[in-house]
């Protein structure tokens, strides 16, 4: 068996070391490594890895959509999705987006190892202590408040333009990017934070003290 991986992160040192962790392991090599989501596309019918390691939090593109870009592009490719959030929602957007895994950026090799392995063979990988939280939250129905959910910087951007009552349009000309990209940031922001309408992103930057 072997395994062709690739890793998207946008910190250089996540991605150094995990080849560190992975190099005692010849049935598992690293084929595609880099730090800018938007390459991502257009590179993986090149280098046509098995599993894809995908950072859900990159600074311009929301890596919960890009899940959903590659596991529709290319669905032979397992997705394990890689962070230090811990929120219900994130675990759940990525599964249903079409990630087969979740880890914690914290993992240790074995983990990491277990996990790729496991989603290379068709089997879906969650983290320990992911499956322990989602499970009290079955039990108990309490789950984390949505004031805990991180945001990005962009995300603020928009969120404090939203705020103060800035359109669709001004808000693409005045961060210089697309509408289409406002509107996506809008509908995963609404998401992300689970509210329903412009008055619950305002509720929220207030809440948040964005404006």
């Amino acid at each position: 068996m072997h395994i062709k991986l690739a890793i998207t992160d946008d910190h250089l040192l996540v991605i150094s070391g995990l080849k560190a962790m992975l190099a005692p392991y010849p049935h598992i090599s690293v084929v595609y490594e880099n730090n800018v989501a938007a390459e991502l596309m257009a590179a993986l019918p090149l280098v046509q890895p098995d599993v894809l390691l995908l950072d859900i939090q990159m600074p311009e593109i929301d890596g919960i959509s890009l899940c959903k870009q590659v596991s529709k592009a290319h669905p032979g490719i397992r997705i394990i999705a890689l962070s230090s959030f811990m929120e219900s929602h994130y675990i759940k957007q990525m599964l249903r987006n079409g990630a087969t895994g979740y880890l914690l950026k914290n993992t240790d090799p074995e983990k990491l190892i277990r996990a790729i392995e496991r989603v290379h063979a068709g089997e879906q990988f969650l983290d320990d202590v992911i499956q322990q939280q989602l499970l009290n939250e079955v039990i108990t129905g309490q789950k984390r408040t949505v004031f805990e959910i991180p945001l990005t910087r962009r995300e603020k951007e928009i969120l404090k333009l939203i705020a103060e009552e800035h359109s669709n349009q001004e808000i693409a000309e005045q961060l210089f990017i697309s509408l289409r990209t406002v509107e996506t940031h809008r509908l995963n922001l609404t998401q992300k934070l689970a509210v329903k309408n412009t008055a619950g992103l305002v509720k929220e930057a207030m809440k948040r003290g964005i404006v």
